[in-house]
């Protein structure tokens, strides 16, 4: 069984950076989104590497893109 571990406080960013620096680690990927009506949708699928790269690679530049939007003046 696996073991699951609360990221609670941890932000995206660390998640992303931790999950490039140990992909070689990473057998399968479970994702939870919290929707503005309070509800979470959770599930988890096998994924290539390659595959989970490019989602983290996309998912850093939109948090870059958000990040920046919101410095604009």
């Amino acid at each position: 069984m696996a073991k699951i571990e609360s990221l609670y406080g941890t932000t995206p960013v660390e998640i992303f950076e931790s999950g490039l620096e140990n992909i070689g680690e990473i057998q399968d990927v479970a994702v939870s989104v919290l929707w503005k009506d309070g509800s979470v949708t959770v599930g988890w699928s096998s994924v290539e590497r390659e595959n989970l790269v490019l989602l983290i690679m996309t998912l850093q530049e939109k948090l870059r893109r958000t990040l920046f939007d919101d410095l604009e003046l």
